[in-house]
């Protein structure tokens, strides 16, 4: 994760706050552990995007958490449409400060800090093909086991 942000504060990235980003993201995949789920961060998807969370689920159900660190980032990064054919939930997780009321309706809502975080809004669930599911589910277990190794 701290290449990717370093490399968003190279390019000057409008609006990143990586102390936010590190600290939104912590919390809320300690809550996707309470929930059931194995995250991942910043995976790769099969379209090119990253997700910035991604979590498997016991029974198989891939949910997909996009983190904004501020209003400037949510603003002009509109790219989390292209994430929704890849899981069958999708999240945003913000800081507590951050002005809920400009996200948009059906994505759920994480609400994070470093320590963990809280649903807010379920997300709408968009359940995923059989083919698309074993796909993506062996693409999370190979990069996860992959990341274990210290090589």
């Amino acid at each position: 994760m701290e290449i990717v942000l370093d490399i968003a504060r190279a390019s000057g990235t409008v609006g990143l706050r990586p102390q936010t980003t590190q600290i939104v993201t912590r919390g809320a995949a300690r809550l996707l552990i309470g929930l059931g789920y194995a995250p991942v961060a910043e995976v790769s998807l099969p379209n090119g995007r990253r997700a910035d969370l991604m979590g498997l689920g016991r029974r198989g159900e891939i949910v997909i958490v996009e983190v904004k660190s501020s209003q400037e980032d949510f603003r002009t990064d509109q790219k989390w449409g292209d994430y929704l054919p890849f899981c069958d939930h999708f999240y945003f997780a913000v800081a507590p400060e951050f002005p809920q009321h400009i996200l948009p309706e059906g994505p759920g809502l994480i609400v994070a800090d470093g320590f963990d975080g809280a649903v807010l809004t379920p997300a709408t669930p968009a359940p995923l093909a059989a083919a698309r599911r074993k796909a993506l589910t062996l693409a999370f277990a190979r990069l996860a086991a992959l990341r274990r190794l210290d090589v």
